[in-house]
């Protein structure tokens, strides 16, 4: 693989394990409808992913999971469940978007999509989400889902067209996460409340 294509892939990669952080089951979805349109090129061994079956279980389990995450209370238990599904969803994307590596560089590069990018986000959204739950009463959470909604379908089309965008948001989206985490913990250190210590 050429320096620019082994570039694209891992901005691929990288875009796709950030936006399982928000959602699981939404980027397949979209990497799935990419691929059978031809957006995408993967092996054979990963073609699945385009089959029409496959696309509509991913259509009916996005669907669940969207409306979901807008009932309050019940989106903090759905990120209890989904943590390890993510990190999951995030490695498998990755590997499959890195399938012309070397097999060993391609699972080291996975997992640390996966376990570094995608439990960034994972973890970061369920403290943030716990948060507005705890000082809103769960009345900023459906806002707070459509937020995340919009960010894993903007994240996950932006990587797949066009790699470095995919890559440029998602490095300014871990920038405004740090940021934000960063004020709230200083404001709660001069209340005294427990958030983020």
């Amino acid at each position: 693989m050429d320096p620019f294509n082994f570039f694209s892939s891992f901005c691929l990669a990288i875009g796709l394990s950030a936006a399982c952080g928000f959602r699981v089951f939404v980027p397949p979805l979209i990497y799935g409808i990419f691929y059978k349109a031809n957006f995408v090129e993967l092996g054979n061994s990963w073609s699945w992913i385009g089959n029409d079956w496959i696309i509509i279980l991913l259509t009916v389990a996005s669907i669940i999971e969207l409306l979901a995450t807008f009932v309050p209370l019940i989106d903090n238990l759905l990120d209890i469940i989904a943590t390890p599904a993510s990190i999951i969803a995030g490695t498998i994307l990755s590997f499959s978007s890195l399938s012309n590596l070397d097999p060993g560089l391609q699972w080291l590069l996975s997992l640390i999509c996966g376990l570094g990018v995608t439990s960034f986000f994972q973890f970061s959204t369920v403290s943030l989400r716990a948060f507005f739950t705890t000082f809103s009463g769960g009345l900023l959470n459906p806002f707070f889902s459509f937020i995340e909604d919009t960010l894993t379908i903007f994240i996950s089309i932006s990587s797949i067209l066009i790699p470095i965008i995919g890559l440029i948001i998602v490095i300014i989206m871990i920038l405004l996460i740090y940021f934000l985490i960063k004020k709230i913990k200083s404001k709660n250190k001069l209340k005294g409340n427990k958030f983020f210590r």
